[in-house]
């Protein structure tokens, strides 16, 4: 257990970003820990409750009215939770069918729902938690202040309430949903990549190969491998004195029993040594943005794809996916890959990842989009603008030439459903594209 705890931490601080439970939950204990805590100090230091104005509670001595006050509003809060969570499970199944279910994820880290929901949710568990100190026997008490605080919860919560309906109904904008998105994405990618890109960079050795000595380490669970802990890696490679190849990368599905891991000189390698090895994978039923650079682009690809499809037919949404897939490309490119090969102590190479690379990325982005769109024009004379912007942005003539092949792919395809007069404008864009192709030769 101690051995995964570095992961298991680093997945529920994830969640705490992410998802209805942990954050909605913290805030919850949290106010009615206060109010407990709120009407303790208040019975116990009765000069807290005199502050309060005689205006809203003539007498302090009266604990009906508090229990009223209290009751009242812990039951109008959990009317109003339905209702939000009604809205919220409402909006969840409508981005779901129209856009995406990989979407989800995204609604998930939203971070207004998580408040309002936690707000609403700890204005009750506050008011429950201060009801039975408003008591008439043994003697009569009444928590003011903490009757007081409660009411303005309720007020907070009733502007929350509004705010959120707002929220919601800007939520569920496509254009809101992809922007988001990509913004998660490229935040990730200055994670994990913060250095800029430098063109023909010499790499310090050679990547690792298969060799004689190497004994495969299996996979213990099946699912998508979401996060590698790259320092544990390089730790445990070094204690045991090997040299590990990772096989798949982030993003990859992994079943159990196929070999995730291959090490050389595997005799050095005990059993406990290949559990520590395994326990620097987070591998899970679904793909996150912790390290998935790929998993952001692929759910914008399905909106779009959704989108361009004969039964939707909404071209415009296809564009707004084409113009922040772009962002995310331009992002990437500019910025120097993961490194592959990790050293410990310099010179020395313990472990081997692999990363996804522009032109994998380039295609998860604009293969599928440009295979639907053989017919769109729209689409596709966005798809070439947005190659010669990502060509605009980045020097490398590597990237260049990629983003000048995938322009030629997209006005060939074209040129099978599309008569002349549409092609005209294409082999424009498709020129323009063109002019980066020199730049990338020389």
């Amino acid at each position: 257990m101690s051995k995964r705890l570095p992961l298991l931490l680093r997945h529920a601080m994830y969640n705490l970003r992410g998802g209805f439970l942990i954050r909605p939950l913290t805030i919850a204990l949290s106010l009615g820990c206060a109010g407990a805590f709120l009407s303790w100090l208040e019975e116990s230091f009765p000069a807290v409750s005199a502050w309060v104005p005689t205006v809203l509670f003539p007498s302090h001595a009266d604990p009906q009215v508090a229990q009223v006050i209290l009751a009242g509003i812990a039951g109008s809060i959990m009317t109003v939770v339905s209702i939000v969570f009604a809205i919220l499970l409402m909006t969840l199944t409508l981005a779901s069918m129209q856009f995406s279910p990989r979407i989800i994820v995204s609604f998930s880290r939203d971070r207004v729902t998580q408040w309002t929901l936690g707000i609403f949710l700890g204005t009750f568990s506050y008011c429950m938690a201060a009801l039975p100190t408003a008591r008439s026997f043994p003697h009569p008490f009444a928590p003011v202040a903490t009757v007081l605080g409660a009411m303005v919860l309720a007020l907070v919560c009733v502007g929350l309430l509004l705010f959120f309906i707002h929220h919601i109904s800007q939520a569920i904008s496509v254009n809101h949903i992809v922007d988001r998105i990509a913004e998660e994405t490229e935040a990730m990618i200055d994670e994990m990549m913060p250095r800029p890109h430098r063109p023909a960079r010499m790499t310090d050795a050679a990547p690792l190969r298969p060799n004689p000595s190497e004994v495969p380490v299996l996979s213990d669970v099946s699912g998508y491998i979401r996060f590698i802990d790259k320092r544990r890696l390089v730790a445990v490679a070094k204690h045991y004195h090997v040299s590990i190849r990772v096989l798949r990368r982030v993003g990859h599905f992994v079943p159990a029993g196929i070999p995730l891991i291959m090490v050389s000189k595997g005799n050095r390698l005990p059993r406990e040594g290949a559990a520590e090895l395994l326990a620097a994978f987070d591998c899970g039923p679904t793909r996150t943005l912790q390290q998935d650079v790929e998993f952001g682009v692929l759910q914008i690809v399905d909106v779009a794809l959704k989108a361009i499809s004969p039964a939707v037919n909404d071209p415009t949404t296809a564009i707004t996916c084409v113009d922040q897939l772009s962002r995310i490309l331009i992002r990437f490119a500019s910025r120097e890959p993961p490194e592959e090969l990790l050293f410990d102590p310099p010179g020395i190479v313990r472990a081997s990842i692999g990363w996804i690379h522009f032109e994998r990325l380039l295609e998860a982005a604009f293969e599928q989009i440009r295979m639907y769109a053989k017919s769109d024009v729209a689409v596709s004379l966005r798809l070439l603008r947005a190659l010669g912007d990502i060509a605009a942005s980045t020097p490398d003539p590597e990237f260049r030439q990629k983003l000048v092949e995938q322009g030629m792919l997209t006005v060939a395809g074209c040129a099978e459903k599309l008569g002349e007069v549409e092609l005209g404008e294409l082999r424009f864009r498709q020129a323009a594209l063109e002019t980066f192709a020199p730049i990338s030769q020389l």
